[in-house]
């Protein structure tokens, strides 16, 4: 149930939340910084 949990929260959060993977690590606000560590955990999360 945890995965699959996780599967539904990797899908709406591709449909939702921006994509900042060609965006600069380091120039990023804080505020995404965190979307960009959540997007990160739920992605691990749903793989494992």
């Amino acid at each position: 149930m945890k995965k699959g949990l996780f599967k539904i929260l990797a899908k709406i959060n591709k449909v939702v939340l921006p994509s900042l993977y060609k965006k600069d690590p380091n120039r990023l606000t804080t505020f995404q910084k965190a979307i960009l560590g959540y997007r990160y955990w739920v992605t691990t999360n749903a793989l494992d």
